[in-house]
């Protein structure tokens, strides 16, 4: 099923929110809306990734979309030993073991694009870079809608060059992870309404609005300032569909500010400010996926114990208006707000 994102009848973007967030009920919901729900596959195998589109087409006949995670470059594994000795005792005060070594990750991406292929889904967007030429036209070639993740200007260039059909324009507000392409770069601080007239003085390409949105004004400003639709992401983090945790649920409104971290994963991300990053951000390296691998068992013990000093809890700038209710409601009120 064709679709366009400049034609949406709401425009509302659910963002994918990789690690358990996004659920294909809250992608059937925000569909519902008239706006258009994303799946995560980032951390998921092909396999996984199949299962929930194939219950996303259970749930709804509207299009949606499935993110991926671009594969990244080895990190130094060197930095990594290193910031594992920082978190030994970490890991030994809650009784959990460190892996010692980390093989390669790709994300299962070749096993992912193949079965996109397949499966036709009717949006693929990219977060951390972007495809190669030849499966960027392979997916074309299938009907599918391509949308890349950019940070700067200089990033939607090289994504236009690529093929892409729209832009995912990220600013510095967004919750979780900053989708700059390279995993050692320092993510811009360009405010969001800045940069979508920055991105769009270089490209024609329509663009989609993402970083700190959570109330009908955010939206409406977005979209004066050149953006297509926009992305909501920490805004639905407390809706009736989030597969948001109790303890995240609860930290959003109970924690006062957010911050920019590479603590939990060795990417730029932002999260609610707790004592794990005020320990451990200074001697985080830039490796990614390694760093995600290597605090794995701290954050999984902590979730074990709803620890939210030491849990990752991602969180975009505005996520204090995060509300609870059904997700369709709650992007029907925020567009009902940005018309107003």
């Amino acid at each position: 099923m064709a679709v366009r994102l400049d034609e949406l009848a709401v425009p509302v973007i659910a963002a994918p929110m990789a690690g358990g967030a996004t659920t294909p009920e809250l992608v059937a919901a925000v569909n519902a809306a008239g706006g258009l729900g994303f799946l995560a596959a980032g951390y998921r195998s092909a396999a996984a990734m199949v299962e929930q589109i194939v219950r996303v087409r259970e749930l709804t006949d509207r299009p949606f979309g499935v993110n991926l995670f671009v594969p990244a470059a080895p990190g130094d594994p060197q930095a990594v030993a290193a910031y594992r000795e920082h978190l030994l005792p970490e890991a030994e005060r809650w009784g959990v073991r460190l892996p010692a070594t980390i093989a390669p990750d790709r994300d299962d991406w070749d096993a992912k694009i193949a079965a996109l292929l397949d499966a036709r889904v009717p949006v693929v967007s990219y977060t951390f870079g972007l495809p190669s030429p030849e499966e960027a036209r392979a997916l074309r070639a299938a009907g599918t809608h391509q949308v890349a993740t950019v940070t700067t200007p200089q990033e939607a260039r090289r994504a236009e060059a690529v093929g892409v059909d729209a832009l995912c324009v990220q600013g510095p507000e967004a919750g979780g992870h900053r989708a700059t392409h390279g995993v050692a770069d320092r993510p811009g601080d360009v405010p969001l309404l800045e940069l979508l007239p920055a991105v769009g003085a270089v490209t024609a390409l329509p663009l989609i609005a993402a970083g700190g949105i959570a109330d009908g004004p955010a939206v409406a400003a977005a979209l004066r300032a050149g953006a297509v639709a926009v992305q909501l992401g920490t805004a639905l983090l407390r809706a009736d569909e989030s597969g948001a945790s109790a303890p995240h649920r609860s930290a959003l409104t109970d924690f006062p500010d957010t911050v920019v971290t590479r603590a939990f994963t060795g990417r730029p991300a932002r999260g609610l400010r707790n004592a794990f990053i005020e320990r451990y951000e200074p001697y985080a390296p830039a490796a990614y996926p390694e760093v995600h691998h290597l605090t794995q068992p701290l954050r999984a013990a902590a979730a074990g114990r709803a620890d939210t000093g030491a849990m990752h809890l991602w969180a975009g700038t505005g996520h204090r208006a995060a509300r609870s209710g059904p997700a369709a409601e709650l992007v029907k009120e925020l567009w009902e707000q940005a018309r107003r």
